[in-house]
């Protein structure tokens, strides 16, 4: 009876194991997300209307009424010191649909199936956060579409702009790590969403997305400077050639002003280590 117990295979899946493992695991639950999104087209099609809302709102209502140094009151000026403040806000709100979903997720116990198959643990969370980039990046395609009908125009080369965007999608898929934590530490998918834009908000006012620091306080002025927001912000102006001569680079000094593409890769792969090592931990600790 022994020998028999001892040859017979366990009948709990054992989690796989190895980076391998993990990026097939993360893939297969990113294609399962992706095919769900086509199912339901309402998902991308709202995601695109806010930003192309914006865009136009910004762009006609306030784009004569704004002054940018060096350029006084023109509409085509704050059209290009604006798109990249716009970009880089539709990519950030992108946490608030990707905790909404990670809090349906286990709100519907899909997680706690999830958990019975022999996959890595974080592959789950990995998976969402990559399809979510996916979305993200079709609607700045359609976004920046919309940008150059108004107006927009960049004015250095495509390696450039290309890197631009990159770095606008890879801040974008550090902020859906921590709409991943938010969602996995509320109850109801309700509470995510407002969870993942209350914070959002003054983060991405209080930058140099919409206007120039320079006219906002003093200490105001040190908060926008070192904002993760605004450090990607600037960088994607410089490599868009949206930059105006009247608009210093920093007001206070700040680092991240004066480099800006070093310093928006450097808090989007800090941002992605913590919050990734925290949603992982609260996965695993929300699924047992």
């Amino acid at each position: 009876m022994s020998a028999i117990a001892k040859d017979t295979p366990s009948l709990v899946p054992r989690p796989a194991g190895g980076v391998t493992q993990s990026v097939k695991d993360s893939l297969v639950v990113a294609k399962r997300n992706l095919i769900r999104m086509t199912r339901i087209p309402e998902m991308i099609l709202f995601g695109v209307i806010q930003p192309v809302m914006f865009v136009v709102l910004f762009t006609y209502v306030f784009g004569g009424s704004i002054a940018i140094p060096g350029a006084g009151v023109s509409k085509a000026a704050y059209t290009e010191f604006l798109m990249a403040g716009i970009f880089a806000q539709t990519v950030t709100f992108a946490t608030a649909g990707a905790g909404a979903g990670i809090a349906d997720d286990m709100h519907k116990g899909l997680i706690d199936r999830f958990r019975s198959l022999p996959m890595a643990r974080g592959a789950v969370l990995t998976g969402r956060t990559l399809a979510d980039l996916v979305q993200t990046a079709i609607t700045l395609a359609v976004l920046a579409v919309v940008a150059l009908i108004v107006g927009w125009r960049t004015h250095e080369n495509i390696g450039k702009v290309l890197a631009g965007f990159a770095l606008l999608l890879l801040l974008g898929y550090a902020f859906t790590w921590i709409g991943a934590l938010i969602g996995l530490s509320v109850r109801t998918p309700e509470a995510a969403t407002s969870g993942g834009l209350i914070w959002l908000f003054p983060l991405t006012f209080i930058s140099n997305a919409f206007v120039p620091v320079n006219g906002m306080p003093k200490f105001l002025q040190y908060v926008a400077e070192w904002n993760p927001f605004s450090a990607t912000v600037q960088a994607a102006r410089e490599l868009f050639g949206n930059t105006i001569a009247g608009v210093p680079k920093s007001v206070t000094g700040a680092w991240p002003m004066e480099h800006p593409v070093w310093a928006s890769l450097i808090w989007s792969v800090l941002i992605i280590v913590v919050f990734r090592t925290l949603a992982v931990r609260k996965y695993r600790s929300a699924s047992v």
